[in-house]
């Protein structure tokens, strides 16, 4: 987090792909000097959608897999209030049959769609009300590379999902610090904070930070703001319809 408040330097070479997704990871302020300098994003955003992708399917093809979506998609009814009768349950095991190819669909449609609406979103705060100087092509690369960390996540949660059996994430907050009753608002909240979701956070604050020459630390604080007023909004609506 040191490299919050540093300031602007002149973009080196951009790297390889390979060492663009460990720079991302490791030096995020260079890497993104680089990638603001020279935006390529095609091959990273087809090597984070195929590697979503690839999870999701691999996921669904098992038993386990498809149980556990089966589960959370239960209980995500279930927070909102809503009581899954034995015909709803019906439903929802006949479609997770076909979880394996719907798995598939997110990735490579729904990971380059949730890049490209993010990208939007980020550039027309930055250039439509900030009145930032930036090319729509530096913002979207931006994001593409920041997803490796989410790609990351996925293929290192893979293997504790299928263990655990369940899909639930193992680093929000409330799994980390399960000091609060399941179903109250503050397990709620925390639930929905994820380390790895606060990490991209870092990655697109230090890419915008790099392309609009404007304090990173800043830009963190305004994207966690929204993250966490997500979260708040998310368990407020949870707990009323819960009846907690």
């Amino acid at each position: 987090m040191s490299e919050l408040g540093a300031a602007p330097v002149p973009a080196p070479a951009l790297p390889g792909l390979p060492a663009r997704c460990t720079g991302v990871l490791l030096t995020p302020r260079r890497a993104m000097s680089a990638i603001a300098g020279q935006p390529r994003w095609v091959g990273v955003l087809v090597l984070v959608a195929c590697m979503s992708a690839l999870c999701a399917a691999g996921f669904g093809l098992t038993a386990v897999g498809r149980q556990a979506m089966l589960d959370q998609q239960v209980q995500t009814l279930e927070s909102f209030g809503r009581s899954v009768t034995d015909r709803q349950y019906a439903t929802l095991k006949a479609v997770d049959r076909y979880a394996a190819p719907i798995g598939l669909a997110e990735g490579l449609v729904g990971t380059p769609l949730a890049v490209l609406l993010t990208s939007a979103l980020l550039f027309w705060v930055f250039n439509g009300l900030l009145d930032g100087r930036a090319r729509f092509a530096q913002v979207f690369a931006v994001v593409a590379h920041a997803g490796v960390i989410l790609a990351l996540q996925q293929v290192l949660l893979l293997p504790l999902d299928y263990v655990r059996q369940t899909v639930s994430s193992p680093v929000n907050l409330s799994a980390l610090f399960p000091v609060f009753d399941q179903g109250t608002f503050p397990a709620r909240l925390l639930g929905s904070l994820d380390l790895f979701r606060l990490w991209w956070i870092v990655l697109v604050a230090i890419g915008l930070g790099v392309v609009y020459r404007r304090r990173i630390g800043r830009i963190f604080l305004g994207l966690t703001g929204v993250y966490l007023l997500i979260g708040v909004i998310l368990a407020t609506v949870q707990t009323i319809a819960g009846g907690v």
